[in-house]
């Protein structure tokens, strides 16, 4: 798949700044406050704070420089970056619903997110229903005469399930509701969510937007329609905002987004074929491999895929951590979007009601190292955990072993 050739330019390219002398790099702008001439200048400038530099709780220079590459990148109108992803998702669901307002969202969404909607949103008068996005008729089942917000998260970071975005924008435009979308595993290299109707686009820019695991952040982009309102009220009021100093580290990933996410592209394919073809695999999660349910629709409305998947194994948990130790490339970590490949293991019960059996979720994020070198190191970890018995083995060939020691 490809990325479009206008946004290596989007990212490369800036005009000449007399204003910073020629800087290629946009200045730091390590400030507090900005000062003026006269109380004439004072006054019309906080007039309208969001397009002038007054405060730097508001607005900065260099935080903006970064926020206008971003707008372009997901072809919206307004863009504010956060401190972090969850303060960029919480400030847009709250810049939309109020009380007795009913959101529906995906079962699989991010988790904290859906705690924030589940849970911590419920003492504003706010419910949310979680449905199985997989399906459109699920979110039209699951619509009330107070819906006012269908979230979306495509495709999502665990078991990497599609949302019909399209059909869902034009289920919300039908009902009067408005759509926020989570696209941070996509990027807006491989899809643009504000084109296919979504209202605003949420990104955790600590992931592949950043790029170099040195940094928080997050974005919300969209219309004026929504993004004004939420400028002035919740990325005012809440406080959550990004630092020049982020800012600046944010801008200098954000040069080389497309051609890493060539290389994540390519690289993370060729490592989830090679793990789709092992014995301890039962199901992959990828939507690039033809094999995805929604592989279809992924071709319609991305144009090509991160390089975070997921396998779902019936060996044990324990056997499987144990082969992430014996692990030399792979790292043990949260997150994902750096340069340093990681893995996950974890224990789940299947979201399939059918079959409520506990097994085990594999999460792999491939970074820029040479994919054969992390194939090797997958293969070699493995032969390590089939010729040393766990220790649940050995208990079963001598019941007398105490497992604790």
């Amino acid at each position: 798949m490809t990325i479009n050739e206008k946004k290596f330019s989007i990212v490369a390219h800036d005009e000449h700044d007399d204003h910073h002398h020629g800087s290629i790099n946009v200045p730091i702008y390590q400030t507090s406050l900005f000062s003026f001439d006269t109380y004439e200048q004072f006054n019309m400038a906080r007039v309208n704070e969001q397009e002038n530099f007054v405060y730097s709780r508001g607005n900065n220079p260099t935080v903006r420089f970064l926020e206008d590459k971003l707008v372009q990148l997901e072809q919206g109108e307004r863009a504010k970056c956060f401190a972090s992803g969850m303060a960029a998702i919480s400030a847009a669901i709250m810049s939309i619903v109020g009380s007795g307002d009913h959101v529906i969202c995906s079962h699989q969404a991010y988790g904290p997110t859906r705690e924030f909607l589940g849970n911590y949103l419920q003492k504003f008068g706010v419910e949310t229903t979680f449905v199985d996005g997989s399906t459109l008729d699920h979110w039209k089942n699951a619509v009330r005469s107070n819906t006012r917000l269908l979230y979306l998260e495509s495709p999502t970071s665990m078991f990497f399930q599609l949302q019909d975005i399209r059909g869902c924008t034009d289920l919300a435009a039908s009902i009067g509701a408005e759509t926020i979308l989570d696209n941070s595993w996509a990027t807006p290299c491989f899809q643009n969510p504000l084109t296919l109707g979504v209202g605003l686009v949420v990104h955790s820019i600590t992931k592949y937007i950043s790029g170099h695991s040195d940094c928080l952040g997050g974005v919300v982009v969209g219309s004026k329609r929504l993004m004004d309102p939420l400028m002035s009220n919740e990325y005012m009021l809440f406080g959550g905002v990004m630092t020049p100093q982020t800012a600046g580290l944010v801008t200098r990933g954000l040069r080389t987004l497309p051609l890493r996410m060539q290389r994540h592209e390519s690289s993370g394919l060729k490592v989830a074929e090679y793990v789709s073809r092992q014995r301890y695999v039962a199901k992959i999660n990828h939507p690039g491999l033809p094999n995805h349910p929604q592989y279809e629709l992924a071709k319609t409305q991305m144009s090509g895929t991160g390089s975070l998947f997921s396998f779902e194994s019936r060996e044990s948990v324990d056997k499987l951590r144990a082969w992430a130790d014996h692990m030399h490339f792979f790292r043990i970590g949260a997150s994902w979007g750096g340069f340093e490949s990681l893995i996950n293991v974890n224990a789940f019960h299947a979201l399939n009601a059918k079959d409520p059996q506990i097994g085990t979720l594999v999460r792999l994020y491939i970074g820029a190292e040479d994919p054969e070198d992390l194939i090797q190191d997958l293969d070699q970890a493995w032969r390590c955990v089939e010729q040393s018995p766990s220790e649940e083995e050995l208990y079963e060939q001598n019941p007398g072993i105490n497992q604790k020691g």
